[in-house]
C-alpha cells in the first residue's frame, strides 16, 4: 500500500523525532506512565505511522463494506440505509410486569425486544422447586409454562417485532413456547424473527447456568439449528456470546478468541450432524461486550468480523458469502458500572455504545445507570435508550461507514488483536477444540487469571476507576430503586398450581413419555417439545425428562 521509498523517508524522520523532539519534551513534561497498554496488555506506542502497517494490503485487509473480509462492516451501506436495532434487555418479576415494561419500551422507540429470564427458568426449574426459593423473578421474568409466555407477549404482535431470548440450557423449551404463542396469534413459524441465545459452551466457561453435560447440550443446540433451517428461516439459531466471557474477566483478545473457538465448535457439530453448512451458517449470530478502552473495542469488533470471515471461508469452505458474515449484538459493560457515583455510568455507557456503533454492531443494548444497585428503573431505562437515539440521530457518526478505517492506530490494533486471538484459537485446536478445552478447565483458568490481574491493577491504582479508587466523594444515592416484591413468588406458584389443575394431565404424561423415547433414540427433540408445551407441560417437567436421559453436569475444579 505504501511505496518503499516513502516508508524509508518516514522511518528516517521518525527516528529523528524519537532522538531529538521527544527527549526535549520529556525533559520538560514527563509522561504519566512508563508504559501504556490496552486492557489486553497490548502495548500502545506514542504515535502510529504507516510503518506500523507497512505490510497492509487494502483489498486483503480492509476492502469495502459488505465484501470479504468484511472488516469495514457486513452490509454495503450500513447505517446510511438502516440503523442498528435498539434492543433493550428487560425482564423481571411476573410475565404481566415484564409485558408492561416491553410495551413501555416499544412506545418510547425501541425497535426490538430482548428477554431476561430469572435464574430458575434459565436452569430449567419451575417456580415451586426448592432451588427456586428467593430467586423467582429476581434477575429476569419467571416463565414456567406456555401461559406465562402468552402473557409475556400479550398485545405484542410477533410478526411486527424481533425478539432475542437470553436462554441456553432450556433454549429448546423457551423457543417452543415462543413458536406456540406465535401460532396462537395466527402467525406462521416462517414469519417469526429473532434470536435464541442457545450458547451453552459459554455457560461452562464463564456464567455457570448449565444443566446437562456438554455433549448432549451440543446435541440440543444443533436440534435448534436443524429445526429452524427448515421451519423458521428468519430465526437466528444461536447468539455465540463473548459478552459473559468478557464480563467474567476476559480481555478483549480472549473475548474474540474464546467466542470464535466456541463458534467453530458449533459449526463443526452441525456439519458432523449432516446439516448443510450454507443453509444454517447464515443464521448464526454473535454477542459481544463493549468496555471502556474505546479504540481497542472498535478494533476488537473489526478483528472479530475479519477473522470469522476467514474461518468460514478458508477452514469450513462455506460457499455462500452470507455464511462468512459475523453479525453481532452488543451490550455495554455491566461490570464497568459502579455503585459509587452512579450517574457517572451514563458517560461510561455512552462511550461504550459509541465504540459499538463505530465498530459496526447490528443491534445494541445500553445498560442503565442504576444497574449496579438494582434492576433498572423506568427513568434509567429511558436514559439508556435515549443514549442510543442521540448517537443515532444527533451525532452524525452514522453518515459514513467505518470512519476510523485507515487510522494507523486502529488498523495496527485490529491486526494485533486478530493475530493474538488466532494464537489462542490454535492452542484450543491443539487441545481438541473448545469442548475439550472447557473440560480441562483451560478457558476458565485463563479468564480467572485475567480477572485477577485487572482487579490488582485497580487496587494498586494502575487503573483509575472514577469514584472508586480516585475522585471519591461522600454521597447519598438520590434515586429510585426497583425492587421485586416477594409476593411475586407466591403469585407464580399459585398460577402454576392452577395450570396443573386445569390442563389435561393424561395428555401431559403422554407427550412427556414421547419426549423421553425420542431423547433416548437421539431424534431431533424440537417437535416433541413443541407438543409438550402446547399441552401446558411445565418447563421443569420437560427438563426433568431430559435430565433422566442426559444426566446433569458437574463442573471440574480448575485449580
Amino acid at each position: 500500500m505504501f511505496k518503499k521509498a516513502d516508508l524509508e523517508r518516514i522511518k528516517v524522520r521518525k527516528n529523528l523525532w524519537d532522538r531529538e523532539t521527544v527527549p526535549k519534551s520529556l525533559s520538560r513534561m514527563p509522561e504519566r506512565r512508563n508504559e501504556f497498554c490496552t486492557s489486553s496488555n497490548i502495548k500502545v506506542k506514542r504515535v502510529y505511522t504507516p510503518l506500523d502497517i507497512e505490510n497492509f494490503d487494502y483489498m486483503r485487509d480492509l476492502g469495502f463494506p459488505g465484501e470479504y473480509p468484511f472488516t469495514r462492516g457486513v452490509y454495503p451501506t450500513m447505517y446510511r440505509a438502516r440503523l442498528w436495532t435498539m434492543r433493550q434487555y428487560a425482564g423481571f418479576g411476573t410475565a404481566e410486569q415484564t409485558n408492561k415494561r416491553f410495551r413501555y419500551l416499544l412506545e418510547h422507540g425501541q425497535t426490538g425486544l430482548s428477554v431476561a429470564f430469572d435464574y430458575p427458568t434459565q436452569l430449567g426449574y419451575d417456580c415451586d422447586h426448592p432451588l427456586a426459593l428467593g430467586e423467582v423473578g429476581r434477575v429476569g421474568v419467571s416463565v414456567c409454562t406456555l401461559r406465562d409466555m402468552e402473557t409475556l407477549f400479550d398485545e405484542i404482535p410477533l410478526d411486527k417485532v424481533t425478539t432475542s431470548m437470553t436462554i441456553n440450557a432450556p433454549a429448546t423449551v423457551l423457543l417452543a413456547m415462543y413458536i406456540a404463542v406465535g401460532e396462537k396469534q395466527g402467525i406462521p413459524q416462517s414469519s417469526l424473527g429473532g434470536t435464541v441465545q442457545n450458547d451453552i459452551l459459554k455457560e461452562y466457561i464463564a456464567r455457570g447456568l448449565y444443566t446437562f453435560p456438554p455433549k448432549p447440550s451440543m446435541k440440543l443446540t444443533t436440534d435448534i439449528f436443524e429445526y429452524c433451517a427448515e421451519k423458521i428461516p428468519r430465526w437466528n439459531t444461536i447468539s455465540i456470546s463473548g459478552y459473559h466471557i468478557r464480563e467474567a474477566g476476559a480481555t478483549a483478545v480472549q473475548e474474540v478468541a474464546f467466542t470464535l473457538a466456541n463458534g467453530i465448535a458449533y459449526v463443526q457439530a452441525a456439519v458432523d450432524r449432516g446439516l448443510d453448512l450454507d443453509n444454517f451458517a447464515r443464521r448464526l449470530s454473535f454477542f459481544f461486550a463493549s468496555h471502556n478502552d474505546f479504540f481497542e473495542e472498535i478494533a476488537k469488533f473489526r478483528a472479530a468480523r475479519r477473522l470469522w470471515a476467514k474461518i468460514m471461508k478458508e477452514r469450513f469452505h462455506a460457499k455462500n458469502p452470507r455464511s462468512w458474515l459475523l453479525r453481532f449484538h452488543t451490550q455495554t459493560s455491566g461490570v464497568a458500572l459502579t455503585a459509587q457515583q452512579p450517574l457517572n455510568n451514563i458517560i461510561r455507557v455512552t462511550l461504550q455504545a459509541l465504540a459499538a456503533v463505530l465498530g459496526g454492531t447490528q443491534s445494541l443494548h445500553t445498560n442503565s445507570f442504576d444497574e449496579a444497585w438494582a434492576l433498572p428503573s423506568e427513568l434509567a431505562v429511558r436514559i439508556a435508550l435515549r443514549t442510543q437515539q442521540i448517537i443515532a440521530y444527533e451525532s452524525e457518526v452514522t453518515n459514513t461507514i467505518d470512519p476510523l478505517g485507515g487510522s494507523y492506530y486502529v488498523e495496527a490494533l485490529t491486526n494485533e488483536i486478530e493475530e493474538k486471538a488466532m494464537e489462542y484459537i490454535q492452542k484450543i485446536d491443539d487441545m481438541g477444540g473448545a469442548v475439550v478445552a472447557i473440560e480441562k478447565g483451560y478457558l476458565q483458568r485463563e479468564i480467572v487469571e485475567s480477572a485477577y490481574r485487572h482487579q490488582k491493577e485497580i487496587e494498586t491504582k494502575e487503573k483509575i476507576v472514577v469514584g472508586v479508587n480516585e475522585f471519591q466523594i461522600e454521597e447519598e444515592i438520590p434515586m429510585e430503586i426497583l425492587r421485586v416484591d416477594p409476593v411475586v413468588e407466591k403469585m407464580q406458584k399459585e398460577k402454576l398450581n392452577e395450570i396443573k389443575q386445569q390442563r389435561d394431565n393424561a395428555k401431559v404424561r403422554s407427550v412427556l413419555d414421547e419426549l423421553y423415547d425420542a431423547a433416548v433414540k437421539g431424534e431431533n427433540l424440537m417437535p416433541y417439545i413443541i407438543r409438550a408445551v402446547k399441552a401446558y407441560a411445565t418447563l421443569q417437567e420437560i427438563c426433568d425428562v431430559l435430565r433422566q436421559v442426559y444426566g446433569e453436569y458437574k463442573a471440574p475444579s480448575i485449580f
